[in-house]
């Protein structure tokens, strides 16, 4: 199933309102499927299914370590850089 850019601007607005376990989830889903028919993105899936993960989301533990054997190290290493870089940058809307 191919999501569209729409969709993923929903799940990151819905992040940036609340940052909530389910909607980094959702991201993680969509990047990790396919965006409008270019493939899977799976830097950007491990990054959100780590956030997740973090906020308790078990399902997302479990994607994450399936995207892992589907990743290289290069890319692993970018999606924990990525990750940690979201963290440093909200840090403030987790707090809230």
């Amino acid at each position: 199933m191919a999501f569209t850019e729409m969709e993923v601007r929903e799940a990151e607005n819905a992040i940036v309102t609340a940052a909530g376990a389910d909607d980094m989830f959702r991201l993680g889903l969509i990047y990790s499927t396919d965006m409008e028919d270019r493939g899977p993105n799976f830097v950007e899936a491990h990054k959100w299914f780590s956030l997740a993960a973090m906020m308790g989301s078990q399902p997302a533990k479990s994607y994450r370590e399936e995207l892992k054997m589907e990743m290289s190290a290069m890319d692993l290493t970018l999606a924990q850089r990525a990750a940690r870089g979201w963290l440093a940058e909200n840090r403030k809307l987790l707090a809230a």
